[in-house]
């Protein structure tokens, strides 16, 4: 039984020396852009991601105007047109960090089917209606907002009265 006892003790002292005595990792510096497709293993979720967030999109341009205006209308209509240029300017960002310019290709594909140039014109619509202003928007959506309605005069204020 000793002898048990005594391998066991060996293996533990061991294992501490081991720990105590290992090399330590030094900090990792951020990995370059990878070379390859331009996006991940589980790109497929992103893609039903930003097809479901385009779903909601159109949903909320398809609101009654008189709900833009004041109240839970106004609140959802803004946050989901605020969360769409979020997502956008986000994958815009970040894929040519990761991706290299394999990224930055993929995503600006991604990023011009035709609901989103759509969703640009009737972003400009709302912005020169009155409807949306750039204030309404957070401070990454509001990078691409700005670049989508500059160029557009606010020709009247509906939610005004």
């Amino acid at each position: 039984m000793s002898r048990a006892w005594f391998i066991v003790w060996a293996l533990v002292i061991w294992q501490v020396a081991a720990w105590a005595f290992a090399p330590q990792k030094t900090a990792q510096r951020p990995a370059a852009p990878v070379d390859g497709p331009g996006y991940g293993s589980n790109e497929e979720i992103f893609v039903d991601g930003r097809a479901g967030l385009r779903r909601e999109t159109a949903l909320a341009f398809e609101r009654p105007y008189g709900s833009r205006c004041a109240g839970e209308g106004r609140k959802q209509f803004v946050a989901h047109i605020d969360y769409y240029y979020y997502r956008r300017q986000n994958d815009m960002e970040h894929y040519p960090k990761i991706f290299g310019k394999a990224g930055a290709d993929y995503i600006a594909k991604q990023w011009s089917t035709g609901d989103d140039k759509r969703f640009e014109r009737l972003t400009q619509e709302a912005y020169a209606q009155g409807y949306l202003a750039l204030s309404d928007f957070g401070d990454v959506g509001r990078k691409l907002a700005e670049a989508v309605v500059r160029g557009e005069r606010v020709v009247a204020h509906s939610c005004a009265s």
